[in-house]
């Protein structure tokens, strides 16, 4: 059913300004980082299954989950890059992780040690199945970067076991897990391993969720309204809002998505499909954060889309690009790819600090004076937190940025990011080297040389983006007149060596309505330039943020900006400021005076890297 394949890792380089010194800062300094962050509290240690009350560093719950992710991010760079000490490195973790597992499989270092008669007690809170997902992944990720199979065959023995534990027959649980990932790692582990058992298990998993009678209402969860946090408040196939927890909604979604392309389980895509138009036309911000409110980290009603108490945590916008990569890959719709670019590009990126070093959880779209003089999260970016699943999850994700560049299909090529870099595939016709030559995101002139192409025919498809209001393109200097199909240009033909693709994307700067039912954004626009969208910081631009009008219609101006990474494009203009000493009372009648003055946007991804700051994304216009 599943129409492309995302690219491997080893078949992408990405080379460009942009996405590039992402990967090197994740590379040299967020997953040892995060490596070492997990060895100090503890989270390594408990593998040792030592620890005892009174002592420090009592494990969590959701522990295991962090050092798996911190682990798959190892995985992927020792995919990418050889680098033999990060190697010795895993494969001691692995070999301390294994020495965990039980004698019947299990493998939790909290319920092992801390409280093993509660063991698949609380599926609702207490993140077994979660972190033996992860665990499951990592598993999966070291095998395929390295051919080393001791995690691998631990986790089979894993999932053996709790495929016996759960399942439909009647001397099994009906339960599942509050907190989705299960699913996607045991149809990963079906792929790799090609065994049924599991993608029959995560099928399970799948259409038991929000059965009657309620597994979870039998379980521990304090109430129905409790189940829509968890997406458990109806059957799956009924679902057609995206609705309660976000980070756990976009797993599930994936889950969904993968089981319909393993499948051909077209209720399933039905659904997927009805929740991602309500996902993105209702519940999405602008920077493609989801989830608007702290309570329950969760989606609300519909067009609630507050900015300066935006949630839009970093794993939901993680979770958003896999729901969108799959959704894409099933149906070839580049809608898809239009918010996949749109959250990668923006509120994901926004995360993390350029060092690698800084986090965000939640990434507002608003941050005022207040915020920053009470130190509040939002604000600054954080060395670490409690519960640290945005700085792992970013270990595993930032090296797999290359795999979301191009979609492979069996005589059909699809480039969805037109970042530089080479990439290599296998087709049916043969192989197929390429190099693309570009300055995306700043500009939209790329250039795609063929340095090795197969021997038949095959289709190159080109993303034309939602952003952009045009696009040409030639090959070997001639234009062509293509038809947009879904958002892309396809070219099939007999591609040779030496073969050039020139595109040119328009890449103006436009000004941003919100639908009038998001009142916060009534009377205020957001500036966005290609995949970009930028925000206002107080660095830049000495008036209170909330005082600075900008005219809509005006020739906004770019410049480049040395204070961030180079080669970093704002975006200037004209505006006015309200003068906000015109009366010291908090209501006053009158027109406030207003003085002719310029403004400084840079992209929303590269804020409160300068030091503490206010930012704004939507502005006041006239």
């Amino acid at each position: 059913m599943r129409k492309y394949r995302n690219a491997e890792i080893q078949e992408v380089t990405v080379q460009d300004k942009f996405l590039s010194p992402r990967m090197a800062a994740n590379r040299q300094v967020t997953v040892p980082y995060s490596y070492k962050r997990c060895q100090e509290t503890g989270r390594i240690d408990a593998f040792k299954l030592d620890w005892k009350e009174g002592m420090p560093n009592r494990p969590h719950m959701y522990w295991d989950s962090d050092v798996a992710k911190v682990l798959e991010g190892m995985a992927y760079v020792a995919a990418g890059k050889s680098d033999p000490e990060l190697e010795k490195t895993a494969d001691a973790l692995i070999d301390l992780i294994v020495s965990a597992q039980q004698p019947d499989g299990y493998l939790n270092c909290y319920f092992t040690v801390v409280q093993p008669e509660q063991r698949w007690k609380n599926l609702t809170t207490n993140h077994e199945l979660y972190c033996a997902g992860h665990l499951i992944e990592a598993a999966v990720a070291y095998f395929q970067s390295t051919g080393k199979r001791k995690l691998l065959d631990a986790m089979c023995r894993y999932a053996d076991y709790i495929d016996s534990i759960f399942g439909p027959e009647e001397n099994k649980l009906k339960g599942y897990c509050g907190h989705e990932e299960i699913e996607l790692a045991l149809v990963r582990l079906y792929r790799v391993t090609g065994n049924q058992r599991y993608l029959n298990l995560a099928k399970n998993f799948v259409d038991q969720r929000g059965q009657e009678p309620n597994y979870f209402l039998e379980d521990q969860a304090d109430s129905r309204e409790w189940l829509i946090n968890l997406q458990a408040h109806k059957p799956v196939r009924e679902q057609d809002k995206a609705e309660g927890h976000a980070v756990r909604a976009v797993y599930l979604y994936s889950a969904m998505a993968d089981i319909a392309a393993e499948t051909g389980d077209g209720s399933l895509l039905d659904a997927c499909n009805k929740i991602w138009n309500n996902l993105t036309s209702k519940r999405m911000y602008v920077t493609g954060g989801i989830g608007s409110t702290k309570s329950g980290e969760s989606f609300t009603v519909d067009y609630d889309l507050p900015n300066d108490s935006a949630y839009a945590e970093t794993c939901a916008d993680i979770g958003l690009v896999m729901f969108a990569s799959r959704m894409f890959n099933l149906t070839g719709d580049g809608k898809f790819m239009d918010v996949l670019e749109r959250a990668l590009y923006n509120g994901l990126l926004a995360g993390i600090s350029l060092e690698g070093d800084k986090f965000f959880y939640a990434n507002p779209l608003e941050v005022t004076g207040h915020f920053i003089e009470a130190g509040h999260v939002k604000a600054v970016r954080q060395p670490w937190f409690g519960c640290s699943c945005c700085p792992t999850n970013l270990c595993r994700f930032l090296p797999v940025m290359g795999s979301y560049l191009y979609s492979v299909g069996a005589d059909e090529l699809m480039i969805n990011i037109y970042a530089a870099g080479k990439a290599e595939f296998n087709l049916v016709t043969g192989r197929v080297k390429m190099r693309v030559e570009s300055n995306y995101p700043w500009d939209g002139d790329i250039s795609i040389r063929f340095q090795e192409a197969a021997s038949g025919k095959f289709t190159m498809g080109l993303r034309v983006p939602v952003w952009s209001p045009e696009i040409t393109v030639k090959v070997n200097g001639q234009g062509l007149n293509n038809a947009i199909e879904n958002g892309y240009v396809k070219i099939n033909r007999e591609w040779r060596k030496g073969d050039e693709i020139e595109v040119k994307l328009a890449m103006p700067v436009t000004a941003l309505h919100c639908h009038p039912e998001v009142s916060c954004n009534s009377g205020r626009i957001a500036l966005q330039r290609g995949p970009l969208v930028y925000c206002l910081e107080s660095i830049d631009n000495k008036a209170p943020l909330g005082s600075i009008i900008i005219p809509e219609q005006q020739d906004f101006k770019l410049k480049a900006i040395d204070s961030l990474t180079p080669g970093t494009i704002a975006i200037t203009g004209r505006a006015f400021t309200e003068n906000p000493e015109a009366s010291a009372d908090l209501y006053f009648s009158g027109v406030p005076a207003k003085a002719e003055t310029t403004f400084t946007a840079i992209p929303y991804c590269l804020w409160q890297n300068r030091g503490p700051s206010e930012m704004a994304v939507w502005i006041r216009t006239v």
